[in-house]
């Protein structure tokens, strides 16, 4: 098994895409513009598919400067309708109601992170049920597998383009659609806190995930911790339970 042509690749999410959304009876498609890879293949396959019936938001909270700047210069390389929703205020006002007097330090750190994807994921379904569009998630296989994203965050899309696709598949499509060479060499982070990265949060690099789930090779170390992060993670993957009576 190896890794798949980025043209079938560009291809095959783009039928897919369009058979989606018809069957749906929507008219585009809106996503997320983070700054990073995933978000920008996305984008620029909504962009390809749908011409302007599609939506990017960029959706800046207590975040990086640089994560907007990235988005903003992917939505102009490739001529994609963008639109900017600062979310800061409603962070702010959701943490303080929860710890009025610390302003959200009640709060821990991954809490309050997780708080901005779900505050992100509202402002996207706010904005597709306003246009008839679907809300298309931006994770890719290698975050899916390991649960690299946030339960009713970035999960909780109408449709995943990317979830089949390794983050080196994802790289390659990057390029095949001409998204700028800094969004595809820049260190992939999901934005959580200063100075935070994937890799760096998962102690392993993309490229040894993806040669894990790919083929099985793996140095013992880097096998264990990405066998843990798939256990702890499985109930992300899981319907939620219902009691049965």
């Amino acid at each position: 098994m190896e890794f798949r042509d980025a043209g079938k690749i560009v291809e095959c999410v783009e039928e897919w895409l369009r058979a989606e959304v018809r069957e749906a009876g929507a008219r585009g498609i809106v996503v997320g513009l983070s700054g990073g890879i995933d978000s920008a293949v996305v984008a620029a396959l909504g962009r390809r598919v749908f011409g302007h019936e599609m939506l990017a938001v960029v959706m800046p909270c207590h975040s990086s400067p640089t994560d907007a700047e990235d988005a903003l210069l992917t939505a102009e390389a490739l001529d994609i309708p963008c639109r900017t929703v600062d979310l800061t205020a409603a962070f702010d006002a959701i943490a303080g109601a929860l710890s009025p007097e610390s302003a959200g330090g009640g709060l821990s750190r991954i809490a309050g992170a997780n708080l901005k994807a779900r505050l992100r994921m509202s402002a996207l379904y706010a904005v597709a049920q306003t246009e008839n569009f679907l809300v298309c998630g931006t994770s890719n296989r290698s975050e899916y597998e390991t649960g690299y994203f946030t339960k009713y965050g970035d999960s909780a899309s109408d449709l995943w383009p990317l979830a089949d696709l390794f983050k080196t598949e994802v790289r390659s499509a990057a390029r095949a659609l001409g998204v700028p060479d800094r969004i595809i060499e820049k260190a992939p982070t999901a934005g959580l806190w200063e100075g935070q990265t994937d890799e760096g949060e998962m102690g392993f690099s993309y490229d040894e995930l993806d040669r894990y789930l790919l083929k099985g090779e793996a140095e013992p170390k880097v096998r264990d911790r990405i066998e843990e992060l798939r256990r702890k993670s499985a109930h992300k993957r899981r319907p939620v339970p219902v009691c049965r009576f």
